[in-house]
């Protein structure tokens, strides 16, 4: 993000603006209202910019809540010090509800939209969800070692993290820590060699939709009826239910969690990629926290936002 030109550039604009913008109050000059209201016109472009950029790139806003607290604090004081009551005034109503936003999000609670079906049935696409920030340790940025250190990940832990290969947040179900053993087999987890219980709860026929590709290269989507069993597990003290489809087999895998490192996968465990494929293992300064509660469901933009799932996350 911080080698992105336009990111660059943004923030060199928002800055520039910054400085005419103190100069001319610190100058006592009249303002030129024509200035003022370029300046103005040009720092919101530059903002937008900014955005844009920290969309594409998936960066941390985070990072950008603490450069504009740090911004607003300098140019506050420079209003202290020359004892500018324009600069001042102008500063403290910006500083104020940015400092709260930033001391909410990056040490509290960050919220975060589930973008895919990992977690079925627990949770589904368009259910917005709190991040506890504070379980793992204090930092500012999502990756990196914390300023404080807490608890450590455990067990049956429903974490956010961002994967070192792809820096977007991902959401999964915490089963393997440093050195445990881990084996996928017959659709059944086991840990150090221990089965993870698993209690069958009932079955449902769903419709899915197959991609095939045909040996002339064209690819048809067919939809099909496939059975899906819903069974209970428990794991760390915590119960959850897991999907699992009837029609997908796989062979038996094993992996062994490096040191640093912990191990994931996602309850709708037959349409989820995580430690078992792409995602692999976690170092332990990648997670950002823990899911700890839904508080709203929003599935498209034309739909009412709903709050009948709101609760705790198991």
């Amino acid at each position: 993000m911080f080698t992105d030109p336009l990111f660059i550039l943004s923030l060199a604009g928002m800055l520039g603006c910054i400085y005419i913008w103190i100069r001319q109050n610190v100058a006592e000059a009249k303002f030129n209202p024509l200035i003022e209201e370029n300046l103005s016109s040009l720092g919101t472009i530059f903002f937008f910019a900014m955005i844009m950029s920290i969309w594409f790139n998936s960066g941390d806003l985070g990072l950008i809540l603490f450069i504009a607290v740090l911004i607003s604090f300098i140019v506050f004081f420079i209003g202290i010090f020359y004892k500018n009551e324009v600069i001042k005034k102008s500063t403290r109503g910006t500083l104020i509800p940015l400092f709260i936003i930033f001391v909410l999000r990056s040490f509290l609670y960050e919220p975060y939209q589930i973008p895919s079906g990992s977690m079925l049935p627990g949770l589904k696409v368009g259910d917005f969800i709190l991040v506890n920030k504070y379980e793992y340790g204090l930092k500012i940025n999502r990756v990196g070692k914390p300023l404080i250190e807490f608890n450590d990940p455990d067990y049956g832990e429903v974490v956010v993290f961002v994967p070192p290969h792809k820096p977007v947040p991902y959401i999964k179900r915490l089963i393997g820590k440093p050195g445990d053993s881990i084996k996928y087999i017959n659709k059944k987890l086991y840990i150090n060699d221990e089965i993870v219980l698993k209690d069958y709860e009932f079955t449902k026929e769903e419709i899915v939709t197959r991609r095939y590709r045909y040996p002339s290269g064209k690819i048809e989507e067919v939809e099909e009826i496939e059975d899906i069993k819903f069974y209970t597990e428990e794991l760390g003290g915590r119960s959850f239910v897991v999907r699992n489809s009837s029609a997908k087999t796989e062979y038996p895998q094993q992996w062994t969690v490096p040191n640093g490192h912990y191990f994931v996968v996602g309850d709708n465990r037959d349409n989820s990629n995580d430690s078992r494929q792409d995602v692999g293992f976690v170092p332990r300064n990648y997670f950002m926290g823990t899911a700890d509660y839904i508080w709203m469901t929003w599935e498209c933009w034309t739909c009412l936002p709903s709050f009948e799932r709101a609760g705790k996350i198991n």
